[in-house]
């Protein structure tokens, strides 16, 4: 049987067979949970675009919510051949190759500290990159020779984030954002960049941050050095430091 090439101006969901166009989506709608609920959810579904729409699952959230998963089918494609994205331009190392590069172009250790700022208190993010353990069989940059690493936890002010980098004359801030909700982390982004310029130390670091939600080409808007969204480990952020310093001569 010939396996159907796929045309990659014109990709598309797929559920069962190539092109089918079989799409699932999930959303909540204020509504009571009932017939009338189901079918309010086929309709925008209907306008959302999907071709014969059927709702497949259906919760009562309580008190007028109700949680739906929806399948149906998407007839719209978009072109991947043309499709361009941000991306950190880096040469990611292994940790021993950090540590050599380190050894060999700057010569003394790095200071990198980290944190999760303003309301945020989830620390998986910055933890999978700094503390010694890491993620995912990924050593964390605290386990690195010639860096020194600093986790300063969750819930941090930007001051206080500010300061400690003045205190420990940091080469690099890493800032991690899990909570995006109405997108709180813009604001708290900017502000840190903005006290950092006020300092006038802004250009004497490396700044990066990341998180699910954070995008490379965000992180450049925002005045960051780079962005790191999920699926980053260590040696990706670590990597980008090293080479962004000796780049800037920041040695």
């Amino acid at each position: 049987m010939a396996i159907e090439k796929v045309d990659l101006t014109k990709v598309k969901p797929y559920g069962d067979t190539l092109n089918d166009g079989m799409a699932q989506l999930s959303f909540s709608l204020p509504v009571p949970y009932g017939e009338e609920a189901r079918e309010a959810a086929r309709l925008l579904a209907l306008k959302m675009g999907l071709e014969e729409p059927s709702i497949v699952d259906a919760k009562d959230l309580g008190i007028g919510y109700t949680y739906f998963v929806v399948y149906g089918k998407c007839k719209h494609t978009v072109d991947y051949s043309s499709i361009q994205v941000a991306k950190v331009e880096v040469d990611t190392m292994e940790k021993e190759e950090v540590e050599a590069y380190i050894e060999s172009n700057i010569g003394r250790d790095v200071v990198i500290i980290g944190a999760c700022t303003g309301t945020d208190a989830h620390t998986v993010g910055i933890d999978a990159i700094l503390n010694m353990k890491g993620f995912d069989g990924h050593y964390g940059l605290e386990r690195y020779n010639g860096i020194e690493a600093y986790n300063l936890g969750s819930q941090v002010p930007n001051e206080e984030l500010v300061a400690k980098a003045i205190e420990l004359k940091a080469d690099a801030i890493l800032v991690s954002q899990i909570v995006t909700q109405k997108d709180v982390h813009i604001p708290n982004l900017t502000e840190l960049i903005e006290m950092l310029e006020a300092e006038g130390i802004r250009d004497k670091m490396v700044v990066v941050c990341g998180g699910p939600r954070i995008s490379h080409e965000l992180a450049k808007e925002l005045g960051y050095d780079a962005g790191f969204t999920s699926g980053s480990y260590a040696e990706d952020v670590g990597s980008f430091i090293v080479e962004e310093m000796v780049k800037r001569k920041l040695v």
